[in-house]
């Protein structure tokens, strides 16, 4: 079994400043989700990435008030960023969404984007954004992550294999984690151990759109931690039971505190 990108290859154009065009049907959203709260998850970023020939869409999140992380494929050889923070939906008006644009990124010098080992990047902001209710950074781990670990995946991917296009709001699945062993079983020798793989119930999990964005785990209620990168889903389609891959975070702490010196 193939992996397969996450990435949304969709010509975007900006309507204006705080909006993106979407495809033939705005309602869509990761497969087997619900509808996030205003500030349910205040790190979640949406990044554009431009190239000379267009645009495609990744999630991302928050991880200091002057650094983004997300995936390799989402950034690599863009031209400009364009990011919005502070909101759940991507289109029409909200007061509290912040736009921000750059061209600093780092993407891991070890990416492999055939295999998609070491799917990890860095964006670096202009200027430091201003933390509030809506604005915020998620913590990194302090530990790796376990088998039949409950963690939440977040996007604006599309909903299903026949429905292209983002959706309006922000969506969250709840997922459980495999070991690499059984991952190994469907995907083979392409799963390394730097890589962590998640099912959901029935066909529940992340899709086109949704690459870059953060896998959640939670100390409580209230204290959110980035465990991985969404990375690949099968080549069979979103749709199919088999797990969807991210880039574990913790092995690259190292190179994450290295890069952007956050004290952990």
């Amino acid at each position: 079994m193939k992996l397969h990108f996450l990435v949304f290859f969709y010509l975007i154009n900006l309507i204006n400043s705080s909006s993106i065009k979407f495809g033939p049907n705005p309602g869509l959203r990761i497969i087997g989700g619900d509808i996030a709260r205003a500030s349910q998850f205040p790190f979640s970023a949406a990044i554009l990435s431009n190239y000379p020939t267009g645009s495609f869409f990744c999630g991302g999140a928050l991880i200091s008030n002057q650094w983004i992380l997300t995936g390799a494929q989402c950034i690599i050889n863009a031209t400009q960023l364009t990011i919005y923070l502070g909101s759940n939906k991507i289109d029409g008006n909200d007061p509290n969404r912040v736009t921000v644009a750059t061209s600093t990124y780092i993407t891991h010098p070890g990416f492999n984007p055939d295999t998609l080992e070491n799917d990890i990047g860095l964006v670096r902001l202009r200027l430091p954004v201003e933390f509030n209710e809506y604005v915020s950074a998620i913590n990194l781990p302090l530990l790796g992550l376990e088998k039949e670990a409950v963690v939440t995946a977040i996007g604006w991917g599309q909903e299903s294999d026949h429905n292209p296009g983002l959706v309006s709001n922000l969506h969250f699945v709840e997922q459980v984690t495999i070991s690499n062993e059984e991952c190994k079983q469907l995907y083979g020798s392409q799963i390394v151990d730097s890589m962590v793989c998640v099912v959901g119930q029935d066909t529940e999990g992340i899709c086109t759109g949704d690459s870059g964005g953060p896998l959640v785990a939670y100390r409580n209620e209230r204290s959110a931690v980035h465990v991985a990168i969404a990375s690949f889903h099968s080549s069979t389609g979103c749709e199919s039971v088999y797990p969807s891959g991210y880039t574990r975070t913790y092995p690259y702490l190292d190179w994450i505190t290295n890069v952007t010196e956050i004290t952990l």
